[in-house]
């Protein structure tokens, strides 16, 4: 996990401690730290973090726990990550009944569980879960699935979540503003009394996060090369899902003793950023988190590693493209060497201008590579990566890459890359510091890691410090052979599926609700009113050279951002994305392509072009002060760039081989498996330069492209320092376009196939899990559908709170994913679609499109969970705010859409008077009951094929060579 600290402003900074003005909390803070950020500590051990940025009326909030996956028992793997699931799940209060009756219940599936897990009879085990099933059907009837989730609902926090890592938990909200009293009490009582409630669908739940992780090759490389670089520490002997052994015998008791060693004040940290009083706030986390009791933690004990004195090789095999890591131990994240291990990793590999960039990436020497330092509280890696082009071994391109490190070791690198390195560093600070989920993780991290403010303030000052002989010297101390390298290769690997047992699909209590919940309603706080944009007032527009200019000021920070945008993308033209990607590897008539890439990242500037398959993007961005040179670089480049087609035919190899890996890449797949199903054969996943025409390319038509996009018209967006007049005289003076603009190229017709009757189309993937997707045409574009669309999106499938969550992953337990929407054409010229998918065990794949169906044409009926649903829109818009860049890419969506004012205003008039019965008939007029093409990517040795035609309609099996047709 990398490690995100702030930059460093002025020279020094200086630990303070004050104390507030309301009941003397004290807290510390640092002196020249932008963010202001607080710390508190209560007298239980509590700490507090808050950083005030009143961009908007929310508040990101974490709270963060000093427990993770390697502080698993060893018999019990995967316990910290199963428990946060369980997080979500309730309290004696939240989400029962009865909690006294319910409660007899809980605590014989915990005593059935640990019989189970030491039962090595088959039968007998068989038996057992049979019990547990039966018992854990009959407490349903007493719990209230997701009644925290309903909780947020009611309070309009969005993003609710967790992470599990190897050395933290963290539980994430979004709150407004001014519900952060209820949040508080509700986190305080989550955090005091969680209940083990609804297990058992929810290991299910688990089986599938686990049989996902399985199908993963990236996280078996990790893994791998985790296990040999921390033979003795949990990182390398432990992984956070946990093994499948131990997933299929789980101990409620471990856990309930997990939460009571682990979960405890002194452990635990509250964080803050948005816009709030601290004053007022300190006093409020005090009054709910105060009731917390210390107690000691027990301190984590390992065996040092041992150094490494010859290289580790090890390999994997999966059915994905091959990949190479390279990985070099270091000390944790608190220390000086991770620190040294973060600059070495930039000083390799930044994007633009370290050694694999240009060496490697910029020469094409291999298909791609890169370079990052994970840090952690115990130990950080250096990973060196890497993908081998056709032809081309693994062992060639670590060889390639352990070059990079050697010439590292050597100094081979200019004497200005290590200043251009902290002011790069400053502007991403600069950029993170601008939201509040950026803030939070900055404070979450020095807490995780055991930095103190101090340290994470003065940060990049001390790199700053750190001379190019200081780096040449770590280097060759520390990057010698001792490395372990992990080879994925291709091969079909033996994967031991988690099998689930099976179960009784549990009651769902839709229509009840505690009396906590009851009572939590009755709890009233002042609106906060919505701000929605005037696109009159809230974005200057202005004309330059013929061009149309969107401009807003920054008046944060000495940033900005710049974009040409052209309404028309690959769609419209098939070469453009070609191209666009084609422009880093070539340089103008007076500077090669590694000098732009080096000139840009002198400026801390960068830049891209970009084509979706309706819009172009050419992009600049980075510090204000050097915004004119950076304009007038990017301008000499794409009227200035030169065929290379030395170049060229790297590149063009390099696509070959990218497409030949997309075939291996199952989510890949299944995104030209869906296109096949909406479209046919020729949709905007095959609107590609085929093979025939790559190899026949001359450089000169790629330049071209890029030099003739100009010619075409073209929006200014401006989000930045200058003022509109500056701006205009920087645009006359730096970007030239002709005095007629040529047409716009024609869109190529995509036209959305009708289902008139039920199909499956179904394609073959050798993994543990299918995907499946169900998709239906519905009416053209309506713009008076839209408000209706979105009630029912919220109430039936769009998040944790719908009936597709609960009644899929809750009640059912078939899936970690499950969701469904009516989707909005991302222009108006198209129809309605909805697109329902769940990822789910091969075996599975019958059961899930049948329980789908049943939603769909027997939607569940809850007023609960409607209003929850609509509450929960409406207070989003009253306190969302669109602000900087956001604003004017609203305007250009609301354009090309045809909204006459801000679409949330037409939310918040209409959604308040909608009634249950309103999604009703909108489910029976556009969902129920309608014919739907199936889709399957799935393995076809476990799939019923011959039940899946007799339920769901005629098979059609599509190859790799259909869905790719390069």
């Amino acid at each position: 996990m990398k490690k995100f600290m702030k930059c460093l402003l002025l020279p020094l900074a200086m630990l303070m401690i004050f104390s507030s003005c309301q009941k003397g909390y004290r807290y510390e803070s640092v002196s020249n730290d932008p963010s202001n950020t607080r710390i508190y500590t209560l007298d239980n051990g509590l700490k507090v973090y808050m950083s005030v940025y009143k961009d908007e009326p929310r508040i990101q909030t974490y709270v963060a726990v000093k427990v993770g996956s390697k502080n698993d028992p060893s018999e019990t793997t995967g316990l910290a990550h199963y428990f946060e699931h369980m997080m979500f799940k309730g309290t004696p209060n939240i989400g029962t009944m009865d909690w006294e009756q319910e409660k007899v219940l809980i605590d014989k599936i915990e005593n059935l569980f640990e019989i189970y897990r030491i039962e090595t009879d088959a039968d007998k085990r068989t038996g057992i879960y049979k019990e547990i099933d039966s018992i854990s059907y009959e407490a349903s009837k007493l719990a209230i699935p997701n009644e925290y989730d309903k909780l947020m609902k009611f309070i309009g926090s969005t993003g609710t979540n967790a992470a599990t890592s190897n050395d933290f938990t963290i539980y994430i909200e979004n709150i407004p503003s001014n519900q952060l009293d209820n949040w508080a009490m509700i986190q305080a009582e989550r955090f005091s009394h969680p209940v083990l409630r609804l297990f058992h669908t929810e290991l299910e739940t688990v089986y599938e996060e686990k049989n996902m992780s399985l199908t993963s090759d990236m996280r078996k490389v990790s893994e791998e090369l985790y296990k040999s670089l921390y033979p003795n520490h949990p990182y390398g002997q432990q992984t956070t899902l946990g093994e499948v052994d131990h997933l299929k015998n789980p101990s409620m008791k471990n856990i309930r003793e997990f939460f009571d060693k682990y979960y405890v004040p002194n452990n635990m940290a509250v964080i803050m950023s948005g816009d709030f009083d601290p004053d007022e706030a300190i006093a409020i986390i005090d009054k709910h988190f105060g009731q917390l009791k210390r107690k000691d933690v027990p301190k984590l004990h390992f065996e040092p590693e041992k150094p490494i004195e010859q290289p580790i090789v090890k390999e994997v095999i999966g059915l994905e493209a091959e990949v190479l890591n390279i990985g070099f131990r270091f000390a944790g994240a608190s220390s000086q060497e991770a620190m040294m291990a973060d600059l070495l990793s930039r000083m390799l590999a930044n994007g633009k201008t370290g050694l694999i960039d240009l060496n490697v990436n910029l020469k094409q020497r291999a298909l791609s590579a890169g370079a990052y330092c994970s840090q952690q509280a115990d130990y950080s890696t250096l990973i060196l990566s890497g993908r081998n082009r056709s032809g081309q071994s693994l062992e060639e391109v670590k060889d390639i890459l352990l070059e990079q490190v050697d010439l590292l070791k050597q100094g081979e690198f200019p004497d200005w890359m290590l200043e251009a390195t902290i002011n790069n560093l400053k502007l991403f600070e600069m950029k993170r510091l601008e939201s509040n989920f950026g803030r939070a993780w900055m404070m979450s991290s020095s807490f995780i890691n055991d930095i103190s403010w101090k340290d994470a303030v003065e940060y990049n000052d001390k790199l700053s410090k750190i001379t190019k002989d200081d780096l040449v010297k770590f280097a060759n101390e520390h990057l010698t052979n001792n490395y372990v390298v992990v080879y994925k290769r291709l091969g079909t690997p033996d994967v031991d599926i988690v099998k689930k047992p099976a179960i009784t699909p549990i009651h769902i209590n839709r229509n009840e609700e505690s009396k906590y919940l009851t009572e939590f309603k009755t709890r009233t706080v002042q609106d906060i009113e919505p701000v929605f944009v005037d696109y009159d007032k809230d974005i200057e527009k202005m004309e330059v050279n013929g061009l149309e200019v969107l401009y807003k000021e920054n008046v944060e920070n000495a940033t900005f951002t710049l974009y040409y945008y052209f309404p028309f993308g690959s769609n419209h033209d098939k070469m453009i994305d070609i191209a666009a990607d084609f422009l880093p590897f070539i340089g103008t008539s007076k500077l090669s392509a590694e000098e732009v890439a080096q000139e840009f990242y002198k400026l801390a500037c960068t830049f891209n072009v970009f084509a979706s398959d309706e819009e172009t993007y050419v992009y600049i961005s980075g510090l204000s002060e050097n915004q004119e040179k950076a304009a007038q670089l990017l301008e000499s480049l794409l009227t200035d760039c030169q065929p290379n087609e030395e170049a060229l035919l790297k590149y063009i190899d390099k696509i070959l081989k990218e497409r030949e890996n997309s075939k291996l890449r199952q989510q890949t797949i299944f995104s030209g498996l869906v296109d096949y199903a909406t479209y046919g054969p020729k949709s905007p996943f095959t609107n590609i330069v085929s093979n025939k025409e790559l190899k026949a390319l001359k450089g000169n038509v790629l330049t071209d492209k890029i030099k003739e996009l100009f010619g075409y018209k073209h929006k200014v967006l401006y989000y930045g320092t200058y003022s509109a007049e500056d701006l205009k005289q920087m645009l006359a003076k730096v970007h030239a376009v002709p005095e007629n603009f040529k047409a716009a190229p024609e869109k190529s017709p995509f036209t959305e196939l009708e289902t008139g009757k039920n199909r499956v189309l179904f394609s073959h993937y050798e993994a543990n899990q299918s995907y499946l997707q169900m998709i239906s045409k519905s009416v053209d574009y309506d713009f008076n559908l839209l408000p209706n669309a979105r009630m029912y999106n919220a109430y039936f499938g769009g998040g944790m709170n719908t009936i597709v969550f609960q009644e899929l992953r809750e009640k059912r337990g078939l899936a970690y994913t499950a969701r469904s929407f009516f989707a909005t054409p991302s222009n108006p010229d198209g129809p309605f679609m909805n697109n329902s998918f769940i990822a789910t065990q091969n075996d599975k794949v019958i059961e899930a499109f049948s329980a789908f169906n049943e939603l769909f044409d027997e939607m569940p009926m809850s007023e609960i969970s409607f209003n929850l649903a609509k509450d929960a829109i409406i207070s989003g818009i009253r306190n969302q705010r669109i602000t900087k860049m956001n604003l004017i890419m609203n305007y250009i969506n609301a354009q090309k859409m045809g909204y006459k004012k801000d679409i949330r205003q037409t939310y918040f008039e209409t959604i308040p008077n909608m009634t249950l019965e309103d999604v009703k008939q909108f489910n029976e007029k556009y969902i129920k009951g309608k014919p739907k093409t199936y889709v399957i990517l799935g393995n076809e040795k476990i799939v019923d094929f011959k039940q899946v035609e007799k339920q769901f309609g005629p098979v059609t099996k599509l190859t790799r060579e259909q869905i790719f047709t390069y």
